[in-house]
C-alpha cells in the first residue's frame, strides 16, 4: 500500500481488467474491503474473500471462476444469467500477453492474493480408470443421477422428466408439467405406439416415458439405467401406478442388452454419455434391438467442435466424460448403423424455457434444496441451470429429436398412415 493509504481492491482490479480489455468493464465489482468499481448498472460480481481471486489465479478461466462461485467466495448480485453472459463475453476478449502476466502477479501480491492453491469443492467429480469403461461410466452416472431422488423430486415436474420439455402454449396457466406431458406424447406419437407393443427406453431416467407410455398407450415398457436410485424410484412408481407386469426396469449397461428386438426404441438425452469412440457401437445396439420397420426416437443435445464436453464447469461438476457432437455427426452415426433418418426436429428454444422453469423452482425451494444436498451442491445447480439456459439461448448448444427407422431389405420404411408423414410432419 502507499504510505498510510489502504489499497482499494475493486478499483485496482477494475483498472487492470480495463487495461487488458481495452474497454470499460461490463459488470460491477464489489470486493471484500467494501470497495466497488466497474459498471454501476446491471449485475455486480461480489468477491467475498481473497480466496475468490486465488481460485482464479491457480486455475485461470471457467473452472477457477466456478470453484470460487461454488464455494461462496464469489457471488453475483442481480440476474445471474445476465452476469454470466457479460462475464463470458468479457472472458472471450481477455487474452493476456506474456508481458501482462507480470502486471497480474504484481497486483495479486499487492492485494495479498498469492498463496497456496485453495482446496477444490467436494462437489467436483473424481473418476478413475480408462474413459468409457463400464465401471467408469457407472461412476460418472452415479455422480450426477444418484445425487438424491428427493432433490430431483423437488426440482423436476411430477413426471420426473429430466430432459428438454416441449412447450406448446404461452398461456400463463400452462406449466412445466404440461410441457413435459406434451413432450412424452410427442415421443409416443412419433414412435406410433399401439397397445401390446414392446418399447425399450435406453437410459430411462426416473421412468417418465416408461410409465406414460404404459399407462396411456398400452405398451409393455422396458427401461435400463446405470443409476441405482433411478431404478429404485421407477420400481416404486410402477407399483404405485399399478403397472406391475407392464413396466420393467433394469440396472444395466446398454452394451449388456441381449433381449429379442423391440417394436420401438427410445433414448432420451442418454447418447451424450456414450462418448465419441463408443457411439458407433451404441447406434448399432439401438439398431439391433429394433424390429425391422420399427422406429427409434432419439433426443440428444448437440454442440460444435468447441468444448464438446460442455466446458470445464459441466465436465467437472455435472456430467464428467460427457460428449456432445454436431447434429450432422449423430445422423452419420445412425445412418452408418443402418438407420434411415426420417425426421429431425430442433428444440433448442424449448430447452431455454425448460432450464428457466427448473431454475425458478430451485430459487423458490432454495432452503429445501440446501437442506437436501448442502450449500455447495445447491450453488452448483444454480450455476448449471443459469448457464444452461444461456448456452441454449445463445445457440452455443442445441437439442434435437430424431426419428429413424430400421428399414427392411426391400426398402419398406414401416411408416404407417398415422404419426409421421413421409415429410416428417406430425399428424
Amino acid at each position: 500500500m502507499e504510505r498510510g493509504r489502504p489499497v482499494r481492491v475493486a478499483p485496482e482490479l477494475a483498472g487492470l481488467m480495463e487495461r487488458l480489455l481495452g474497454a470499460k468493464l461490463p459488470v460491477g465489482v464489489r470486493a471484500w474491503d467494501g470497495s466497488r468499481a466497474g459498471n454501476p448498472d446491471g449485475p455486480c460480481v461480489v468477491l467475498n474473500s481473497r480466496r475468490a481471486l486465488r481460485h482464479v489465479l491457480w486455475e485461470p478461466g471457467e473452472l477457477g471462476l466456478a470453484r470460487a462461485y461454488v464455494t461462496g467466495d464469489l457471488d453475483v448480485d442481480g440476474d445471474l444469467a445476465e452476469g454470466l453472459s457479460r462475464f463470458w463475453r468479457l472472458g472471450r476478449k481477455v487474452r493476456p500477453k506474456p508481458g501482462d502476466w507480470l502486471d497480474i502477479v504484481r497486483l495479486a501480491a499487492k492485494l495479498g492474493v498469492i498463496g497456496l492453491r485453495p482446496r477444490p469443492p467436494v462437489a467436483e467429480a473424481r473418476l478413475n480408470g480408462k474413459l468409457h469403461t463400464r465401471g467408469r461410466d457407472r461412476a460418472a452416472i452415479a455422480h450426477h443421477y444418484d445425487l438424491s431422488n428427493a432433490f430431483y423430486k423437488l426440482l423436476l415436474d411430477p413426471h420426473m422428466a429430466y430432459s428438454c420439455a416441449y412447450w406448446t402454449s404461452d398461456d400463463p396457466a400452462y406449466r412445466l408439467v404440461d410441457a413435459q406431458t406434451d413432450k412424452l406424447d410427442l415421443i409416443c406419437r412419433k414412435l406410433d405406439l399401439q397397445p401390446g407393443m414392446r418399447l425399450l427406453d435406453v437410459g430411462c431416467g426416473w421412468g417418465s416415458l416408461l410409465i406414460h407410455a404404459a399407462a396411456n398407450y398400452g405398451v409393455h415398457a422396458t427401461g435400463i439405467t446405470l443409476s441405482e436410485q433411478q431404478r429404485d424410484h421407477v420400481q416404486a412408481r410402477v407399483a404405485e401406478a399399478e403397472l406391475t407386469g407392464k413396466v420393467d426396469v433394469r440396472l444395466q449397461d446398454y452394451r449388456e442388452l441381449t433381449a429379442k428386438p423391440f417394436d420401438a426404441v427410445a433414448s432420451i438425452e442418454m447418447g451424450e454419455h456414450v462418448g465419441e469412440e463408443n457411439y458407433p457401437a451404441y447406434a448399432s445396439t439401438l439398431f439391433r434391438l429394433l424390429k425391422p420397420e420399427g422406429r427409434l426416437v432419439l433426443q440428444q443435445m448437440s454442440r460444435g467442435a468447441v468444448a464438446p464436453g460442455g466446458g470445464a464447469f459441466i465436465e467437472t461438476y455435472i456430467a464428467p466424460d460427457m460428449t456432445m457432437r454436431p447434429i450432422g455427426s449423430t445422423l452419420n452415426h445412425l445412418a452408418g448403423a443402418g438407420f434411415e433418418i426420417r425426421d429431425v426436429q430442433a428444440m433448442r428454444e424449448h430447452y431455454v424455457w425448460t432450464c428457466r422453469a427448473w431454475a425458478s423452482t430451485l430459487e423458490e425451494r432454495w432452503q429445501d434444496a440446501v437442506a437436501l444436498v448442502g450449500p455447495e451442491q445447491a450453488r452448483v445447480w444454480r450455476l448449471y441451470l443459469a448457464g444452461g439456459a444461456l448456452a441454449f439461448a445463445e445457440n452455443r448448444m442445441g437439442v434435437d429429436q430424431i426419428v429413424a427407422v430400421r428399414t427392411t431389405v426391400d426398402g419398406r420404411s414401416g411408416m404407417p398412415a398415422t404419426g409421421l408423414s413421409p415429410a416428417g410432419v406430425v399428424n
